[in-house]
């Protein structure tokens, strides 16, 4: 009896230790808050992002953006832009509060993987929080998971203000001109919060200020 506890015991202690933590220790996997950037005022960078979509009756959207806030995601948008990465890509989210955009399975002609949201092949971008608040207009970046580091190529805009977004996705700029083309897209046909129809984005293009 004492032999079969015993190997039970250990048995158990070793599927835990190849189930868990590499190293055995959860601590050594655990990551810091990010950083809040406090009382840094947004300074729209010399170049802007702009937004064209291929229905006509959805307009332009011009954002500009804030590279002394999240230097690394304000490079990435250009990156991806200068790509073509967001031409032909759907805004697959639209609710009350955002639309958001930069799903690659949204991608017109491209694959559509069911309940699996796409992203660059690029690393995840680490997150770059400040305390500028979540307001009509913000440009915010995605996470495609709960990790807080985990943000790719996906945006949202905000369509109105929202506390619990605040420290919690990072802030790289604002709609500038357009916004009432981000309600017009908010305003699209939809099923729960996915269009109805294909709200695509017709290209994505790095423009000065």
């Amino acid at each position: 009896m004492t032999r079969i506890s015993l190997s039970v015991i250990l048995l158990a202690a070793i599927v835990g230790f190849s189930c868990g933590d590499p190293a055995g220790n959860k601590a050594a996997n655990a990551r810091p808050s990010p950083e809040v950037k406090k009382g840094m005022a947004p300074i729209a960078d010399a170049e802007a992002v702009l937004i064209e979509m291929e229905t006509p009756a959805y307009g332009t959207i011009k954002i500009e953006l804030y590279s002394n806030l999240a230097p690394k995601h304000v490079s990435r948008i250009k990156e991806l832009a200068r790509e073509g990465y967001y031409n032909g890509i759907g805004f697959h989210r639209i609710n009350d509060t955002v639309i958001q955009a930069g799903d690659a399975n949204t991608k017109a002609g491209g694959p559509q993987t069911q309940g699996k949201e796409g992203d660059s092949g690029k690393p995840n971008v680490q997150a770059e929080f400040s305390d500028v608040l979540y307001d009509t207009g913000i440009l915010g970046a995605a996470r495609l998971g709960n990790d807080v580091n985990s943000a790719n190529a996906q945006f949202f805009i905000m369509l109105k203000r929202e506390k619990s977004f605040d420290n919690s996705y990072t802030v790289y700029g604002k709609v500038v001109e357009g916004m009432n083309n981000v309600r017009i897209i908010a305003g699209a046909p939809k099923q729960g919060e996915r269009p109805s129809e294909p709200v695509r984005i017709k290209s994505v293009s790095i423009v000065p200020r």
